[in-house]
């Protein structure tokens, strides 16, 4: 007797998707801000094994940030990896882009930010997409007079009665246009531009 039943009217409404940041994701590509560095996992190189140069995309109204693979001649490109024979992740500085993004998040500069993401098809490229608002945060804990990031991460609190998002919200929150509403910007710091404020909000 076959008890399996096939229907084609099951409705997604009232599922949440759980979130991936609940899960063991050491495969998964990343982000991490830390110490006023950027830096890829390798899963973000390995996934992209032909590309050198990047741009960092910010969209500043729905708090999401797009890595685009790009050429060496493009404007505010940059190298995210090491260019020896085994390709490692480049630990970038960027004193101005991370002061912005901390204040625009409203992030703490002592502590570590890890964004878990994704590698989607747009307008016929392929991009990493980051969700500013689902940061996995590691706070800075003292044991012997010693600092150290923990190695827990902590949720936003808003997590904390769900699962995740629902489904048919999930189903949209990953088609994007990369040309609607986002900014590359510059991470070589040619432009000392507000400088001393930024610097300024590290010291606060």
């Amino acid at each position: 007797m076959n008890n399996n039943t096939n229907s084609n009217n099951f409705n997604y409404s009232g599922y949440q998707v759980v979130r991936g940041e609940f899960f063991a994701h050491l495969k998964e590509p990343s982000i991490t801000f830390n110490n006023c560095k950027i830096y890829v996992n390798s899963s973000c190189l390995n996934k992209l094994p032909n590309t050198e140069f990047i741009q960092i995309l910010v969209n500043k109204e729905k708090k999401k940030l797009v890595v685009r693979p790009c050429t060496e001649d493009e404007r505010d490109s940059f190298c995210w990896c090491s260019k020896s024979k085994k390709r490692k992740p480049k630990h970038i500085t960027c004193r101005i882009f991370y002061a912005k993004i901390f204040n625009m998040m409203n992030w703490n500069p002592e502590y570590r930010y890890k964004l878990i993401g994704k590698l989607i098809n747009s307008n016929n490229e392929s991009i990493f997409v980051f969700d500013l608002n689902a940061a996995q945060t590691y706070r800075k804990i003292y044991r012997n007079n010693i600092s150290e990031h923990s190695r827990q991460p902590s949720f936003p609190l808003d997590w904390r009665e769900q699962f995740g998002i629902p489904y048919e919200e999930h189903q949209k929150s990953l088609k994007i246009n990369i040309l609607d509403g986002y900014a590359v910007f510059e991470l070589k710091e040619k432009i000392r531009k507000d400088i001393k404020d930024n610097e300024q909000y590290f010291t606060n």
